[in-house]
């Protein structure tokens, strides 16, 4: 006997959820049909594939090597219904997208109502975490992540740059007093990022040409944390235009030093895991985010509720 595709999907469920019980609450069906599922596999295969132990279930090395192998056969599948529906004009099934806090909050948000339309079959699980994951680990189809990619295992599209400021709420410069040169910062108090510390190397530069080094009075882990702490006057921030133009345009963020600070943007792409075919879910997320910031900027505006021209969009080949 073969194994099916029922018993391959509780056996990674039970890999994934790391326990029966977990498992058969994610796949929604008895603990008793996910044991009977998995025992039968076993026994097709002859051979241990999970460890039980007191608190979890732990892959044997012939389960590991099977695992592997069950995804790939599991993506495979989902690839070729993934393309009978796309043939059909229609997407369905999950498509899990993750981003940091801000980023999700202030521009995909916003956009994915527009892409549920398109694709009202496509279920949307949309999750923010403010440092980078591992796509596989956690499930996550596509990512958006700004700043520089290092990661060689992923494929990745430029979906646009978005230029960095330093900004400060009236309230705290009327407390403060407005900066007029780099060196009046030393005086004010910084908010910066907890990690990493590259973010908090700031696009002005010093009478010797060094660029700011901040010394932050406050940490956050993330952007949107930081932004809270600026519109409360807590002090002065260097942040992305894509959480912060509204502020800046209804005036409850104000640019410090704009004359001094240097042109600074960075690039925002989406990444996915590479694989020998790529889902039609996210290739067709990803197409609708780049046609979403090629459009004109006043579009872009009232797409997402954002001020325009603060993203500029990917110059992309189609």
């Amino acid at each position: 006997m073969k194994a099916t595709l029922e018993e391959l999907t509780v056996f990674l469920a039970v890999v994934d959820a790391g326990s029966l019980t977990a498992a058969a609450e994610h796949l929604k069906q008895p603990v008793s049909t996910t044991s009977r599922l998995l025992a039968r596999l076993e026994e097709k295969l002859q051979t241990t594939l999970l460890r039980r132990t007191t608190r979890r279930l732990d892959l044997t090395d012939e389960g590991s090597r099977f695992a592997r192998d069950a995804r790939h056969i599991m993506e495979a599948v989902q690839l070729a219904e993934d393309g009978l529906m796309e043939r059909r004009g229609r997407l369905s099934g999950p498509l899990r997208v993750d981003a940091a806090t801000p980023f999700m909050l202030h521009v995909l948000a916003p956009l994915m109502p527009g892409f549920q339309s398109l694709h009202p079959e496509v279920k949307l699980v949309l999750s923010s975490n403010d440092g980078f994951i591992d796509l596989l680990e956690q499930r996550v189809d596509m990512a958006v992540r700004i700043g520089e990619l290092e990661d060689s295992t992923l494929h990745s599209r430029l979906l646009g740059c978005t230029r960095i400021r330093l900004l400060a709420s009236p309230h705290y410069l009327r407390q403060a007093g407005t900066p007029v040169e780099t060196k009046d910062l030393l005086q004010h108090a910084l908010l910066g990022f907890i990690h990493p510390e590259s973010l908090n190397t700031w696009p002005v530069r010093h009478a010797d040409g060094k660029l700011l080094r901040a010394e932050p009075a406050m940490l956050a882990g993330s952007g949107e944390t930081l932004r809270q702490l600026a519109l409360n006057g807590q002090g002065i921030v260097c942040l992305s235009d894509f959480m912060t133009a509204r502020d800046v345009v209804e005036g409850r963020l104000v640019e410090v030093l704009p004359g001094l600070t240097e042109p600074s943007s960075r690039p925002v792409h989406a990444v996915y895991y590479q694989q020998s075919a790529i889902s039609s879910r996210i290739a067709s997320v990803v197409r609708y985010l780049v046609d979403a910031l090629r459009v004109p900027e006043s579009q872009w505006a009232r797409a997402t509720a954002l001020p325009a021209g603060r993203i500029a969009p990917a110059v992309n080949k189609p």
